[in-house]
């Protein structure tokens, strides 16, 4: 197997323009939002129209639906122990997925949320209710995908331990559409010391295996910008932050970094981009380019 390279690129113009400008970089997957991201979502639909681009998009440039990952929107917290706003949370995973399957996506990934002040069980309880009552009101092919955490405050997800707890908790008949992520800046973040030896990425990969029964069905690959333990989510580009080069390296030779999407969630060089500009970010070139070297 390969490997899948895509990143999230910049949308203006419209969903369909990310993937002509991931393509236009020499990737071959894609990550995208499908509705505003610092809002639930829960009544947003995907209209017919942007639909038919997104698809038509996709069927330009080659890359394959199972390669298009769609991120939730940062406010889903699932795990919340205000129930309006739970409710509201998971409303909103249910609407993602729906908006997901129409645009014929691999899968949904999110960030579980956080427990606050209330019971770290029933926190992952309630994450596995939402990832549950998506699957059950939506009939496709699209998976659903916990993220891991960075672990600030009381978010869920941070351990392999965690993530597990969530998955074992979704019926057997719907498991096979369910699975995890692992953004790199975010175990690094959490404590989880990948720069420091192969062997310790490895046994890191391994225990997250273990602990789920089964290989991650992504990776966010992102170097940070904060030092290990520092529960802080900011990304940098490869090679650029307190990560090193090294780590990504060791990822790629690993086996569970194959035929499964390998998402850049770097800093862009060019944000205000005009909507019709097809042209890749420089760094998207230069990162692809970065990890092909790795490969080599």
């Amino acid at each position: 197997m390969t490997h899948i390279f895509g990143s999230h690129t910049v949308n203006n113009g419209g969903i369909e323009m990310t993937v002509y400008r991931a393509a236009a970089a020499g990737l071959s997957a894609v990550q995208v939002f499908t509705a505003i991201p610092k809002f639930y979502g829960d009544k947003s639909t995907m209209r017919e129209e942007r639909v038919e681009r997104f698809r038509a998009a996709l069927a330009e440039t080659g890359i394959p639906g199972e390669n298009v990952v769609v991120h939730g929107a940062y406010v889903l917290n699932t795990a919340n122990a205000d129930a309006e706003k739970r409710e509201r949370a998971h409303a909103g995973l249910e609407k993602e997925l729906e908006r997901s399957s129409a645009i014929g996506a691999g899968g949904v990934c999110f960030h579980p949320g956080s427990a606050g002040k209330g019971d770290l069980k029933q926190a992952l309880a309630w994450v596995t209710e939402a990832i549950v009552r998506a699957l059950e009101s939506v009939d496709s092919a699209t998976s659903v995908w916990v993220e891991n955490t960075a672990g600030a405050g009381a978010t869920v997800g941070r351990t392999a331990e965690e993530v597990a707890a969530i998955l074992d908790g979704v019926p057997s008949s719907l498991r096979k559409r369910t699975g995890y992520g692992l953004d790199t800046c975010h175990l690094f973040s959490a404590g989880y010391d990948i720069s420091h030896s192969r062997d310790v990425l490895t046994a890191v990969l391994d225990e997250f295996e273990e602990a789920t029964g089964e290989a991650p069905s992504f990776f966010h690959l992102n170097d940070s910008q904060f030092p290990m333990g520092s529960n802080r989510d900011r990304h940098a580009l490869l090679g650029k932050g307190e990560m090193g080069v090294d780590p990504f390296r060791w990822l790629l030779e690993d086996r569970r970094s194959r035929g499964i999407p390998l998402i850049l969630e770097t800093p862009q060089l060019h944000y205000d981009v005009a909507d019709d500009d097809r042209s890749p970010d420089p760094y998207d070139v230069a990162m692809r380019e970065l990890l092909e070297a790795l490969v080599s």
